[in-house]
């Protein structure tokens, strides 16, 4: 078998089409297309079928995708142990993804530590949306990924959540809209303008089980997928803003806002994801003995 047709078939596969697939491995979809079908030839099965303009796993193709998925994460681990043997001596490179929703300021100090290894180490960050840095990381392009949520089953990739922390959260609002506020916390906050993340942030769904287990109706002002936006919209009194408790003196300082309540009902979880079950990168391994002391779990 010609594991380069393989790997061809397997990106294709978690890309999800010949053309995305292309573009990750910079070449045309018609000389993917045709290592494919080499593969297909020489295992005597079809692997794809065309769904209108769209391909398709068959059920071959499922199986095959299967192993795929274990030979080339095994080969992942082989060349980052072989990395690491060769480096050893050297600069230490430490390839960080980070989900777009995930708090900035919480990622310095979960990060920090990697940084005070007696190895130097090399930090290179890069932001995302979740699904795309796991396709990343499952291409061994990136070390680690820094999120909000833990990978599923339903993600085609081998990998594992290392658990951080969390945290609860508060609210924050510009001193001038704070005396519009009607009650105590949080009652305060019903028919409150109010600034909140986007629908695809992890918090934002048990923010609004939350409002709505104590009746709570909000005037949704501003919805954000920057959460450093959002706050600047709440410096400006624009409407009340939820953000982890863990950054109460950081956002206050950078912010000027006041606190007007928090909660441990609607918490933050810190989740770091790696090809590895068993941490053993020393940077990722720095970060998870100290984030365990740092954020309450």
């Amino acid at each position: 078998m010609n594991f380069k047709h393989l790997h061809y078939f397997w990106v294709a596969a978690k890309a999800g089409g010949i053309v995305r697939a292309g573009q990750q491995l910079h070449t045309t979809p018609q000389t993917l297309s045709g290592q494919i079908k080499l593969l297909e030839h020489s295992l005597g099965l079809q692997l794809f079928r065309k769904s209108g303009r769209q391909v398709e796993l068959t059920d071959e193709g499922r199986l095959a995708l299967g192993y795929a998925e274990q030979i080339f994460t095994i080969s992942a681990e082989m060349e980052t142990a072989l990395r690491r043997a060769r480096d050893k001596q050297s600069v230490l490179e430490f390839r960080v993804g980070v989900t777009d929703s995930f708090a900035k300021a919480v990622v310095y100090r979960l990060l920090e530590p990697a940084l005070s290894l007696q190895q130097p180490v090399r930090l290179v960050c890069s932001e995302g949306k979740f699904p795309e840095l796991l396709g990343q990381l499952g291409l061994n392009r990136i070390d680690m990924v820094l999120s909000d949520e833990p990978t599923t089953s339903r993600v085609h990739i081998k990998a594992f959540n290392h658990a951080l922390g969390s945290t609860s959260m508060s609210f924050f609002c510009a001193p001038a809209l704070k005396p519009s506020l009607k009650g105590k916390f949080p009652q305060c906050l019903d028919d409150a303008p109010m600034l909140v993340m986007g629908p695809s942030a992890s918090i934002r769904k048990p923010l609004e089980s939350w409002l709505d287990r104590h009746q709570i109706q909000p005037k949704i002002i501003g919805e954000f997928d920057d959460v450093p936006l959002m706050k600047s919209f709440g410096r400006e009194g624009r409407g009340v803003f939820m953000a982890a408790s863990v950054l109460e003196a950081e956002t206050i300082a950078q912010y000027g806002v006041d606190v007007i309540g928090h909660t441990e009902e609607i918490m933050e979880h810190f989740f770091a994801v790696s090809l590895e079950r068993r941490v053993k990168h020393p940077c990722v391994a720095a970060i998870a003995d100290s984030a365990r002391q740092k954020f309450t779990h």
